[in-house]
């Protein structure tokens, strides 16, 4: 039911970090992966979103076995991502533990449990490659 008036969308503001460089942003994906990799994560996948959307550079989706394993990567993301100089890191989904949204700014992360992470399919609609479902429930 359209009531006559005009909707506009407002744009997403780079709350996290402003005009990172090239560099910095390939270092705070690097600190990204170092971290999960560090923490056991399971299938990481970085998607290049630059030219793609304006909601980041990059897209970290990545599988733990549990929800205790997803708070604990979440929270070591998030001292490293601040001590890397990223302000106001946000942090949703940590308390329920099935997917875990971290807002870096230039590079957002996704953690999820490996039911979860198959259900959504987030690689899909970037046109990233799926690690298999018998990969992704053989980490449960």
């Amino acid at each position: 039911m359209p009531s006559g008036k005009e909707v506009k969308a407002i744009p997403r503001t780079r709350k996290a970090v402003a005009q990172q460089t090239a560099d910095q942003v390939h270092d705070l994906l690097k600190i990204v992966e170092t971290s999960l990799d560090d923490d056991k994560a399971e299938d990481i996948v970085a998607i290049d979103l630059r030219g793609k959307s304006t909601i980041a550079d990059y897209m970290v989706i990545a599988t733990g076995r549990n929800s205790r394993q997803l708070a604990a990567m979440a929270s070591h993301l998030d001292e490293k991502l601040t001590k890397a100089g990223v302000r106001r890191v946000s942090v949703e989904g940590a308390d329920q533990g099935d997917w875990v949204l971290l807002d870096g700014g230039d590079v957002v992360v996704h953690l999820f449990r490996p039911e979860v992470r198959t259900f959504y399919a987030l690689e899909k609609m970037w046109g990233a490659e799926m690690p298999s479902p018998e990969r992704l429930t053989a980490v449960g």
